[in-house]
């Protein structure tokens, strides 16, 4: 509610200022959500050639590699204080032609409302609280977003209602970004590269050890290399996991060695990606990575990668989604992500066909 006292405040600041606004042919891009959300905005971002985007500071290091992007804003600096809204507001208030609000909160809404652009474009979900109304006046389209519909389609729709997520390709950094130094092990001949994400950032969404150890089991017959992504934070994770299988030669940790900006160049050195709904997958999709995705909890017909994925879990689990995010559970994580016979046989088969794929293409440059 307090923002909508301050966009009434604002408004007559608002109203005077759109007598003096000239045409500028900028785009605004809000989504100040997460790794994986940011990657999901990327086919908006790729049709819209050139943006500014309003975003989290979590994912600044993927947005300073985007030549897409040209003007970043940190929504962290721009919130902190009432003084820093007001200044905010007057800097976009004529800066853009176009809109596009992706992450509809509060703070967003006030944001995306006060400009006076031309052309402005709200998501609205369900979530949306009623006093949220004032701001969706301010808007010259909404594209209504449930529960069950493609988040990367409604973006998308944003810009133009006829398209669809086939439509832009997504991206981590554009163009892929390659360092210049790297962790020898991604190099490892002779063996399938299987990149693994142990936390989801949410106790509740994470995949526990007993059946990541079932996976590593299911999988022991294959030569498989995993290497675990992900920060110095989760450390806590991957020593539950070592306490439930032991320290292992073919399990390479590479939790802080890698600073984000790096992470997709990273994971296109993999053969597969398994992981819960977590951001990593969304990045290995964004480089054309085969996923395995262990969903859970999580609403896959709503956001999931698009690429070649296969999807493992039960639909009868699923009671968490983009934007109704839940961190505790009536089941416990163990059979939330419970493997059936059927989901090891599938994994299985799904990991195989890389390694003869593999074969086959090192066994065609032998030939040559």
């Amino acid at each position: 509610m307090s923002y909508v006292l301050l966009f009434i405040l604002f408004l007559p600041v608002k109203l005077l200022g759109k007598l003096f606004r000239k045409e500028t042919g900028k785009n605004l891009v809000i989504q100040t959500a997460k790794i994986g959300d940011f990657v999901n905005a990327t086919p908006l971002l790729c049709h819209l050639k050139k943006s500014d985007v309003l975003i989290s500071r979590a994912v600044e290091p993927l947005a300073s590699r985007d030549d897409t992007i040209e003007t970043i804003y940190l929504i962290g600096k721009k919130k902190r204080n009432v003084l820093a809204k007001l200044a905010f507001a007057w800097q976009i208030m004529n800066r853009y032609d176009n809109v596009y609000l992706l992450q509809p909160n509060s703070t967003n809404l006030f944001f995306a409302a006060v400009c006076n652009a031309k052309n402005k474009q709200f998501l609205s979900i369900y979530t949306r609280r009623w006093y949220h109304s004032i701001f969706y006046m301010a808007a010259d389209g909404v594209v209504e977003h449930g529960k069950r519909t493609l988040s990367v389609t409604n973006y998308l729709q944003l810009a133009d209602r006829k398209l669809s997520w086939q439509d832009a390709p997504k991206h981590a950094t554009h163009p892929l970004y390659q360092p210049k130094a790297w962790p020898e092990s991604l190099d490892t001949p002779g063996v399938i590269r299987i990149g693994l994400s142990i936390s989801a950032g949410n106790k509740a969404k994470t995949v526990p050890p007993a059946i990541w150890k079932r996976i590593f089991d299911t999988l022991a017959d294959l030569p498989c290399k995993f290497y675990i992504f992900g920060t110095e934070n989760e450390q806590s994770w991957l020593d539950e996991l070592y306490r439930a299988i032991g320290e292992q030669s073919n399990i390479i940790s590479l939790l802080g060695q890698i600073p984000l900006e790096d992470v997709p160049w990273a994971i296109s050195r993999m053969d597969c990606y398994i992981a819960s709904d977590s951001g990593n997958v969304y990045i290995a999709d964004a480089v054309n990575v085969p996923v395995i995705l262990l969903f859970g909890p999580c609403c896959h017909y709503e956001q999931r990668p698009l690429g070649e994925t296969l999807l493992i879990g039960k639909d009868e689990n699923i009671c968490s989604y983009v934007f109704e995010t839940k961190y505790y559970f009536d089941k416990p994580r163990e059979e939330l992500f419970h493997l059936s016979d059927e989901d090891e046989a599938n994994l299985y088969q799904f990991i195989a066909s890389k390694h003869i794929s593999k074969e086959s293409h090192s066994g065609s440059l032998w030939a040559h």
